[in-house]
């Protein structure tokens, strides 16, 4: 069973920063405040930022605002995220062009590459729990992927380029083709 999230804006996005850091190889002598000035501006995390700030306006019951939010992001980066999806923490983008998210909630530490679509089978604009998927923790799901319906990824889940995820996959393994299969772990 899933459990919601509890979402704190500044400890979210400190973490998203710190995983983001580490990914792209930031000297650990870095000063914090010189890491948030680079981050502000990065193709990488200004994204996530984004993401963020939609989110929590959501929670705030301030949807017309998140919808603005999440918008400037499609625009800008060719992102679109659905601004209910519930995202744990160290979320990180190496590239976002072509990103759509549908998905009920994705757990901490996801690596999620360009042209990725997660979302429901068909459409559901009432954003219904039993048609989207739900993410675990530590994914990585590489470019072109597409994870479709009421399933579940395991957590520590590779899903490989171009793979089609039609049903739930377990933990610490890796899922490849279309439609996906699992060949290792």
């Amino acid at each position: 069973m899933r459990r919601p999230i509890n979402f704190s804006f500044f400890t979210f996005l400190y973490a998203d920063l710190l995983r983001a850091k580490e990914l792209q190889g930031v000297q650990s002598g870095t000063k914090p405040g010189v890491i948030i000035w680079l981050g502000m501006f990065s193709p990488r995390f200004t994204p996530v930022l984004l993401c963020r700030l939609a989110y929590l306006f959501y929670r705030y019951k301030l949807t017309p605002l998140a919808k603005v939010i999440s918008l400037i992001n499609f625009f800008l980066f060719g992102l679109e995220v659905g601004i209910r999806c519930e995202i744990g923490k160290g979320l990180f983008f190496p590239h976002t062009s072509g990103i759509v998210i549908g998905a009920l909630s994705i757990g901490e530490d996801a690596t999620i590459y360009q042209g990725v679509t997660i979302g429901a089978r068909e459409l559901d604009f009432s954003y219904l729990a039993s048609s989207r998927p739900v993410i675990g923790n530590g994914v990585i799901i590489s470019t072109g992927a597409v994870i479709l319906g009421p399933v579940t990824i395991g957590d520590r889940v590779r899903i490989g380029a171009n793979s089609v995820v039609l049903t739930s996959i377990p933990n610490d393994v890796l899922a490849v083709g279309a439609p996906a299969r699992i060949i290792g772990n």
